[in-house]
């Protein structure tokens, strides 16, 4: 990432990721799909609004491996192979013991966070079986993102993907299986998609044991080096805690659309499965960002970082608006997918037409994220999102249903909040140095 043209750099860079999450929206789409035409609405709605508390609890942890990732990507730019060394079994090390950690509150707290989340009786059951099988594949949540970490950190996509494409493979033959043929019911998506992310896991760890490099993992030397521990925690958790900070306020929102009851639930459910399409473009080019500029400012390549983060953000607000309007042009027939069902269809028609065309917002606010991130400025991020995806949006909410009980409401949540964090994120990315603060570190 530091040698050669930027914008080639970062397109290739940022493709595989794409096209990584692509596939593994489209499982999660099978995921919907299966659920919502075999089993049904109820179902469905269990399914769905499970998203928000599941990153809830895993986001935190994910937000480590970005302190991570940019912690290895300064050091393979720096070419430090002893400290990428020792950050690479540190990382991996912590990967297993934050995977049981999950693994054991996931399973235990499932039903406790179901009813904070004011889960309606005729989808609790279901979200509570749903939840905790999910869960007892904490383990290889955990470690197939601490081994894409290292992969990114290196400036490597392309294997994720790979990796991703045969879960999700696996994923859509094992949904039809396990709910359509065998009647496993709810229980069937989530036995398919803990075998699918163990497979991907298994595959990544492995590939990182056998390659021949400096991120090379070597199996007995993975421990922890608690001075290297700490530089990760310093960079990943302001991360974690962005992450879980905007998983709580997301999981006020859903306790909101609960409140509305179950077919409001399945047509905001769907919705987010089509708005996860918008995502990917804006993930793909902040990952890509915050390797780009991690590794060039290792390299003291300022002039190089400061072109490749103004691709970034043009290419990444681009990609997410087309794909908001095209949401917005054919929601009632996407939402259609999913269900039948006139109510559920209308419900999700409207959450999409109502935040759909401000997807520019959420691009611009997570590309610079990403920026500031690779240049060592993790705790920026942390702060603007507290504020404005996490204080405002739950005030925000709070006072206005009550004002006017109307589930539009609620959707109009992530539009303002967006332009909040927007308007905050340009002001610093204008204003400060963050060009240099890698050198200041």
């Amino acid at each position: 990432m530091t040698e050669g043209k930027i914008s080639k750099k970062i397109i290739l860079f940022a493709l595989p990721i794409f096209l990584g999450a692509l596939f593994q929206q489209l499982y999660n789409i099978v995921d919907s799909l299966v659920v919502g035409n075999v089993l049904g609405k109820e179902a469905l709605a269990a399914v769905s609004s499970t998203g928000s508390l599941i990153f809830l609890i895993v986001g935190f942890i994910n937000g480590i491996f970005v302190g991570a990732s940019v912690v290895i990507s300064h050091y393979f730019g720096a070419e430090d192979e002893e400290k990428l060394s020792i950050a690479v079994h540190t990382t991996i090390a912590f990967g297993f013991m934050a995977g049981i950690l999950i693994t054991l509150v996931g399973v235990g707290l499932t039903p406790f966070f179901l009813r904070l989340m004011k889960t309606p009786a005729d989808v609790f059951g279901n979200a509570v079986t749903y939840l905790r099988l999910y869960f007892a594949g904490g383990l290889a949540i955990v470690m197939y993102n601490a081994c894409m970490s290292i992969f990114q950190a290196i400036g490597d996509s392309k294997r994720p993907l790979y990796y991703l494409i045969v879960a999700a493979i696996i994923n859509v033959v094992l949904d039809i299986l396990f709910i359509a043929v065998y009647d496993f019911g709810i229980a069937g998506a989530a036995i398919a998609t803990v075998i699918s992310q163990f497979v991907s896991a298994f595959l990544a760890f492995v590939k990182l044991t056998r390659i021949n490099d400096c991120y090379k993992i070597h199996i007995k030397q993975i421990k922890i080096n608690f001075n290297m521990l700490k530089r990760l925690m310093k960079m990943g958790i302001p991360t974690g805690v962005q992450n879980s900070v905007i998983s709580f306020a997301n999981v006020i929102v859903q306790s909101n659309i609960n409140s509305f009851g179950s077919v409001a639930m399945a047509g905001s459910g769907s919705y987010s499965k089509l708005e996860r399409f918008a995502f990917i473009p804006i993930t793909s080019f902040s990952i890509a960002l915050t390797t780009f500029i991690g590794q060039n400012l290792g390299a003291k390549k300022y002039e190089r970082a400061k072109k490749g983060a103004r691709f970034g953000l043009i290419a990444g607000v681009s990609l997410a608006e087309i794909i908001g309007i095209l949401i917005w042009i054919f929601a009632p027939k996407l939402i259609g997918f999913f269900s039948s069902e006139a109510e559920v269809i209308r419900h999700g028609v409207m959450n999409a037409r109502t935040v759909s065309l401000f997807y520019f917002l959420l691009a611009l606010s997570h590309c610079l994220s990403g920026i500031l991130r690779g240049a060592g400025k993790t705790s920026v991020p942390m702060y603007v999102m507290l504020i404005s995806w996490c204080l405002i949006r739950i005030s925000y909410i709070t006072i206005a249903v009550r004002i006017l009980p109307d589930i539009r409401v609620v959707y109009w949540a992530y539009p303002l909040t967006w332009t909040i964090s927007t308007i905050i994120f340009l002001i610093y990315y204008k204003k400060s140095k963050w060009l240099m603060a890698y050198e200041e570190a």
